[in-house]
């Protein structure tokens, strides 16, 4: 349908829940947010032939996940039209609707190669999730933090590629996460900042003070808050200490429950004020299948139980999470209010990404990125730029 109504819905915005709410979409963009009886009476003679019936459920955006290995089998690092079309149906299903292809520490054609094909990918007609770009994890990080990132490939940060992919495949990288202690680190920092990218600490072993200069340079964010970095102690406050106290580093939190222990990710929530976190699934390609054998940038990896780990040593190998799971964590696990938790897995990212005036939230003008959740937080129904997700 290019022109509808969602009635009968629990419609969450910015300005907080309308009850008893309704959205109307026009081609793909929102027209309309408020209670059924402000509705223009215009409408209202077509309110039977083309409404949604939420029957009480939520409307809510459509989630972002600013950092995904990938899913249902497949892998970015393997990037071709197929296998990003495969990657972005996947998790279209669990309701996330843009989506940023995160590369691996592997070689320089290995992730140019990823580069170039989402770059053509993002130049055509994308009809699932959208891929808003490229999250480069690595290669530029500490070996003593590698986690399932491959030692062989980390190296000091390069200007000179960041430079020359940034020219070749211009609007493509959209966050770069490395170690900010280790040299060359600062000016590549300094050149992504001023080149509209963001930077993450990443797979770090900086101390507070090293990551307090990093974002004096202009780092903004930190990857998966807890793991693989330096860690919290009352002298040695570390990279989780910056985190958790400086509120110009946007926190990305895996809400898996596993990667990190309600508790903390309680705590994280109440140092952000959840302003400054943004929920990840960092899922890899066993997300949506069962237990077994899989790949991750080249890496074997064990899924069992609900846990990603790698063959070889043991070492958590991103997650099986998807998007509505972690959003349902984030109530559940973490007490947050649906609203909440919203901000945490929708807005809060895309005013990251400088793309909240089009997407991340239900408003007027906005982009119909739109979810319909039962009472329960089911997904029921997923809408990207106004067009339903077949399954």
């Amino acid at each position: 349908m290019s022109s509808f109504f969602i009635t009968n819905a629990k419609v969450v915005t910015l300005q907080g829940v309308i009850e008893q709410g309704c959205v109307r979409i026009e081609n793909g963009t929102i027209v309309f947010v408020g209670t059924q009886a402000e509705a223009p009476a215009a409408d209202l003679a077509t309110w039977q032939q083309d409404a949604v019936d939420a029957k009480g459920g939520w409307v809510i955006p459509g989630f972002i996940d600013v950092h995904v290995h990938g899913g249902y089998g497949a892998d970015f690092m393997d990037s071709s039209k197929e296998v990003l079309d495969t990657i972005t149906k996947f998790h279209l299903s669990q309701g996330t609707t843009t989506i940023h292809a995160t590369t691996m520490t592997q070689s320089h054609d290995a992730i140019e190669r990823v580069l170039a094909e989402v770059y053509e990918y993002m130049n055509q007609p994308m009809p699932y999730a959208q891929v808003h770009g490229v999250h480069m994890e690595g290669p530029f990080i500490n070996p003593k933090y590698k986690g399932a990132q491959n030692p062989a490939y980390m190296i000091e940060a390069r200007v000179d590629w960041l430079d020359a992919w940034n020219t070749k495949y211009p609007g493509v990288i959209k966050q770069i996460s490395l170690a900010p202690e280790r040299n060359g680190a600062i000016p590549a920092i300094e050149w992504a900042r001023a080149n509209g990218i963001n930077v993450a600490a990443a797979h770090t072993d900086a101390t507070y003070d090293e990551i307090e200069t990093a974002v004096e340079a202009g780092l903004n964010q930190a990857v998966h808050t807890y793991n693989a970095m330096t860690p919290l102690t009352h002298r040695a406050p570390g990279t989780v200490g910056a985190v958790l106290s400086d509120d110009r580093i946007i926190a990305e939190l895996i809400a898996d429950g596993i990667h990190v222990h309600p508790a903390a990710m309680k705590v994280l929530v109440k140092c952000k004020n959840n302003n400054n976190l943004v929920v990840i699934t960092d899922a890899m390609s066993a997300a949506g299948l069962g237990d077994g054998e899989y790949d991750l940038g080249g890496l074997p990896v064990i899924a069992k139980n609900g846990e990603a780990r790698l063959k070889d040593g043991g070492s958590l190998a991103g997650s099986l999470l998807t998007m509505i799971q972690a959003f349902k964590n984030m109530v559940n696990m973490v007490g947050c209010s649906v609203p909440e938790a919203v901000l945490l897995t929708s807005y809060n990212a895309a005013k990251q990404l400088r793309i909240e005036d089009r997407t991340g939230s239900i408003g007027v003008g906005k982009q119909a990125d739109i979810l319909l959740l039962d009472a329960d937080l089911n997904l029921q129904s997923i809408w990207v730029k106004g067009n339903q997700a077949k399954n």
